[in-house]
């Protein structure tokens, strides 16, 4: 069973930092693309940020030059660094991944969610 699991939410002050992590388990023959998505409150999921397995990436507008995503693809794992961060990025984050199955076919699997929380 292919499992994405995120860790390193928690509870963080306006300007602070985190660094989440998600890891990919399973058998599986690669994951091509692995992003970050946000729900906060009463709002829709959102994009946050996105990396392929070259390394190229891309971030949504509100958080470019605040967070960083990065992979290590031996150990199938993204991780999501986050500064300077601010009350609006409170919200449930969540990983992705396209994963290309042994037997053929790429399916988009998702984590579970992690929260963070950020005070002012």
């Amino acid at each position: 069973q292919i499992q994405l699991v995120e860790s390193g939410g928690g509870l963080v002050q306006a300007g602070g930092s985190l660094r989440l992590s998600c890891a990919a388990s399973g058998s599986f023959s690669s994951i091509n693309g692995m992003n970050w998505y946000r729900q906060a409150p009463g709002r829709e999921r959102e994009f946050v940020a996105t990396i392929i397995e070259d390394g190229t990436t891309n971030y949504a507008d509100s958080v470019k030059g605040r967070f960083t995503i990065s992979r290590d693809n031996a150990k199938n794992t993204v991780h999501l660094k986050m500064n300077s961060l601010k009350p609006e990025d409170t919200a449930v984050y969540y990983c992705n991944g396209n994963v290309l199955l042994r037997t053929g076919g790429w399916t988009l699997y998702w984590g579970q969610g992690t929260q963070v929380t950020v005070s002012s």
